[in-house]
């Protein structure tokens, strides 16, 4: 009983090794090229899917950041950890105002590929969006 006990184990660590290896190889290299051009620096990188595109997740000059790619390696959008006091003035009064006992996560800004900036507010299982004037965009669910 104790032998069939280990084969099992061993087999299920060899299917998450599989399965993990798989996760890694699923980043196409054209997408690999794009962000090691972009962000040539980077450490700690993370790669998962975010519907059709491949989002990797890094650090870079000590900030955490994540980048948006489509299919062909195009860069979307990119996303860095800043600071409450970075958000726009009217933000945080907007925040407040409308969502009471709402712990804020974290803060970023938000780079769009056409210059286009916005600021997000993380909650749990919430992103609300604002323009660089503090102006609420929309709510998004994690």
């Amino acid at each position: 009983m104790k032998l069939m006990k280990q084969i099992i184990f061993i087999f299920v660590l060899m299917i998450a090794a599989d399965l993990h290896a798989q996760n890694k190889s699923t980043i196409p290299n054209v997408i690999k090229s794009s962000f090691a051009t972009a962000f040539p620096n980077s450490t700690k990188v993370k790669w998962g899917k975010e519907d059709k595109d491949y989002e990797a997740d890094f650090v870079q000059g000590g900030k955490k950041m994540s980048a948006l790619f489509d299919a062909s390696g195009k860069l979307k959008e990119t996303e860095s950890s800043i600071s409450k006091n970075e958000l726009p003035a009217n933000a945080i009064p907007y925040f407040n105002q409308h969502y009471t006992n709402v712990a804020i996560k974290e803060t970023a800004k938000i780079t769009k590929a056409g210059g286009e900036i916005n600021f997000e507010i993380g909650t749990k299982g919430k992103d609300i969006l604002f323009d660089t004037a503090g102006n609420f965009i929309k709510e998004v669910k994690d």
